[in-house]
């Protein structure tokens, strides 16, 4: 059985292949799983292809080649706007350049994914998005910045704001890109244990992306992109 043949895994790529357009190849990868309930560290120098690969499992790109399955979905048979509806219920994503609307408040950020996804909000059960807002605040210190325009905060409070609307509802999926390169050590650590109790208690899959290798000992597993990528090994070795 091929990886992406494999039932059950959180994530199971096949001969994936992708470049930009006419460009050279980014990635290469010829199998990867990654089970369900793992919490995974992925690692590689600037340039290798870590956004590009979170960009294929979030349904934001689409590959050129090879098959990605994520949570039992072939990426690749689904429309764009399919693909967009697939990541709003079950993938909470901490995007690199945070992504936050910028007109919109902090709260409002974070209320996102379930105003505009029934199936995220069902997840809440009882709990109103009010109180989950103000829950997931309060962990990560920015229940003072809840009304403010997103632009208006630093680049340190907008990535905790990413990250709280990552983390609301207890996605199935959370994948994190650099969460942590705008923190300090104090709000890293925080952040870092937040996220595990998170995931631990949706009993959730964690991709967490960082080229600094000292996190990796927080993670069940840890993988190096350059390793399982033969469009950069050499170029990274």
């Amino acid at each position: 059985m091929t990886a992406a043949g494999r039932p059950g895994a959180a994530i199971a790529i096949d001969g994936l292949q992708f470049s930009y357009g006419s460009g050279p190849r980014v990635l290469d990868i010829p199998s990867l799983v990654i089970d369900r309930g793992s919490r995974v560290f992925l690692h590689g120098p600037s340039g290798c292809g870590k956004t590009t690969l979170l960009g294929l499992l979030a349904g934001v790109l689409h590959a050129t080649n090879g098959s990605v399955r994520v949570l039992d979905r072939d990426m690749n048979a689904m429309s764009g706007g399919q693909r967009d509806a697939f990541r709003a219920e079950h993938i909470g994503y901490v995007f690199q350049q945070f992504n936050l609307i910028p007109y919109l408040s902090a709260y409002d950020n974070i209320a996102l994914p379930c105003r505009l996804d029934a199936g995220r909000r069902a997840r809440l059960g009882a709990v109103s998005i009010d109180a989950a807002i103000r829950d997931v605040a309060a962990q990560l210190d920015i229940t003072a910045l809840l009304h403010h325009s997103a632009t208006a905060l630093s680049v340190g409070q907008q990535q905790r704001v990413a990250a709280a609307r990552a983390l609301l509802a207890s996605p199935e999926l959370v994948i994190c890109d650099e969460p942590t390169s705008s923190l300090d050590t104090d709000r890293r650590d925080a952040f870092l244990a937040l996220l595990a109790r998170s995931v631990a208690q949706a009993n959730a899959t964690l991709l967490f992306v960082s080229h600094d290798k000292s996190l990796g000992a927080r993670f069940d597993v840890q993988l190096s992109l350059p390793s399982l990528n033969r469009a950069t090994r050499l170029d990274a070795a």
